[in-house]
């Protein structure tokens, strides 16, 4: 048990931890609205890695052959949704007034969990990568645990970037500070996208 356990929090950690566009996502979520909205995408893109270590330990190399072909459609599909999501927080940095508070009121915690999950599920190199660890460790012995390890990992870890999304919204919090950081945002998001495409 707590073999697999710390193999998964390795592996959670391994997936999680180079921040790319869902992590700025998440920090962007937290420093424009609130530290709940923020956790809440967290916990979805933490979920998504669960799921992925999931399916990687019941179907291991099965499910990364299922994936292999349509990888680069998925691809393309995650590089639309995070250049729409460029232009949105873009957009969104220029409104003020009461557009800006209705804007921040309408993102809720089930709207950027499920939005985040949605958007980590179109990554098809999270289940091929726990695919990897879970064959080459010799299998799925223990597979709940490396799941939970995983999941356990990857949401402390998300927690931890909403967190500190929070605390730079706090001391960001004028019209000038919420500009630069979404237009921050949006710019690391669209260049994110863009890597997407070009790698891989």
């Amino acid at each position: 048990m707590s073999g697999a356990f710390l193999a998964g929090v390795v592996a959670g950690y391994g997936i999680a931890v180079p921040v790319g566009a869902i992590g700025v996502l998440i920090a962007g979520l937290s420093a424009r609205t609130s530290l709940r909205v923020g956790a809440a995408a967290g916990l979805g893109a933490a979920t998504a890695d669960g799921i992925y270590a999931l399916i990687a330990v019941a179907g291991g190399a099965a499910v990364a052959a299922m994936i292999e072909p349509v990888a680069v459609p998925l691809r393309w599909v995650g590089a639309v949704v995070l250049l729409a999501l460029a232009a949105w927080t873009a957009r969104g940095a220029f409104r003020t007034g009461a557009e800006d508070i209705s804007g921040v009121r309408s993102a809720t915690a089930l709207r950027a969990y499920l939005g985040v999950l949605g958007l980590t599920l179109l990554n098809p190199a999270t289940v091929i990568y726990f695919a990897a660890l879970v064959l080459g460790s010799g299998g799925a012995g223990g597979g709940v645990w490396f799941v939970v390890g995983a999941f356990l990992a990857s949401a402390s870890w998300q927690l931890l970037i909403a967190g500190g999304g929070s605390l730079v919204g706090r001391v960001l919090t004028g019209q000038r500070g919420r500009l630069i950081t979404a237009l921050t945002s949006s710019l690391v998001i669209a260049v994110l996208a863009v890597h997407l495409l070009t790698t891989g």
